[in-house]
């Protein structure tokens, strides 16, 4: 495949490497479902969280972060039974592929293909509550299938009722290390990650994608074509945080269109995988996954009463 893939194979290898003894997955989803990819003969895993709730149930797809490259698939298993347990949501987490192996857009395909997935099962899906969330990566993921896919155009009313988005990276034409960042006191963030995350982002376009896509990049997309609920969740330490809450603030100010947006201070990228019980970091971790709890329960209400809570 050329010496650029060759290259970008070997990076992709030494950042798994480095990421690797930080991560501890053992998630325990109560479901393992291999959903069909576009590609003949290949499957999607994915991790299936249940309601308590019977018949069909609102429904969270969830993209896990990954810089697009790192093998991190289960780190969201804390979130995804949270929601399972106090929305009443099945959530779906998406094991997508990774760059550079499988670069722009693979990952957007495969997000696509269990969203169709979930649409071909009206009795164990409630069709009017399909929504999206994800993190870092994954949230860049879910805000452009939300905004950007082919496949669920805008204008096809009710594909998506809301998304929600954690600390993802908005604007892929921007290189990390020339974003401004809020709070610049963490010295990781400031110094370390912003190099980190651009050499992760330079594999996802190794096909030669146009990173001003707004399937790669949703700041740059139609703020008509997103859902009319947006919840927006950033790090006052993180590069990705100025640009995230533009991307609110552009929302709010377009008819029909409703985003909330909360800074999450004192925290870094990723924070929430990592905080340790009784820290600040922890209760602000509890708080972010309450206000998409608090989301995905208003909108349940909404649809099942057609009275706005």
């Amino acid at each position: 495949m050329g010496a650029s893939y060759a290259y970008h194979k070997s990076l992709a290898s030494f950042l798994r490497l480095l990421v690797k003894p930080r991560l501890h997955l053992n998630p325990k989803p109560d479901e393992v479902a291999f959903v069909p990819s576009r590609d003949n003969g290949r499957k999607i895993k994915t991790h299936i969280y249940k309601p308590s709730t019977t018949g069909p149930s609102p429904v969270v797809i969830n993209f896990c972060g990954s810089g697009f490259v790192l093998s991190t698939f289960g780190n969201d298993d804390e979130y995804c039974r949270y929601i399972a347990d106090k929305a009443a949501y099945t959530v779906i987490d998406v094991q997508y592929r990774l760059a550079p192996e499988h670069p722009f857009p693979a990952a957007f395909y495969d997000a696509e293909d269990v969203v169709t997935w979930v649409r071909s099962q009206p009795e164990r899906f409630d069709m009017s509550l399909v929504s999206l969330s994800g993190f870092s990566a994954g949230a860049n993921i879910a805000l452009g299938i939300s905004s950007s896919s082919e496949l669920f155009p805008a204008g096809e009313k009710n594909v998506f009722d809301a998304v929600i988005s954690f600390y993802g990276p908005m604007d892929m034409s921007i290189p990390t290390p020339e974003k401004p960042q809020a709070d610049r006191s963490n010295w990781i963030m400031r110094d370390i990650f912003p190099a980190f995350s651009h050499l992760c982002h330079k594999c996802l376009g190794l096909g030669g994608a146009d990173p001003k896509d707004p399937r790669m990049s949703p700041i740059l997309a139609d703020p008509k074509n997103f859902p009319d609920n947006v919840l927006i969740v950033t790090a006052a330490q993180d590069p990705f945080a100025i640009e995230a809450e533009k991307l609110s603030e552009t929302l709010n100010n377009t008819e029909g269109k409703s985003s909330v947006c909360h800074r999450m201070e004192n925290c870094a990228h990723g924070w929430d995988k990592e905080a340790i019980q009784g820290t600040s970091q922890c209760e602000a971790k509890i708080e972010a996954y309450d206000l998409a709890v608090e989301m995905l329960k208003r909108r349940s209400a909404v649809q099942n009463t057609g009275i706005i809570v």
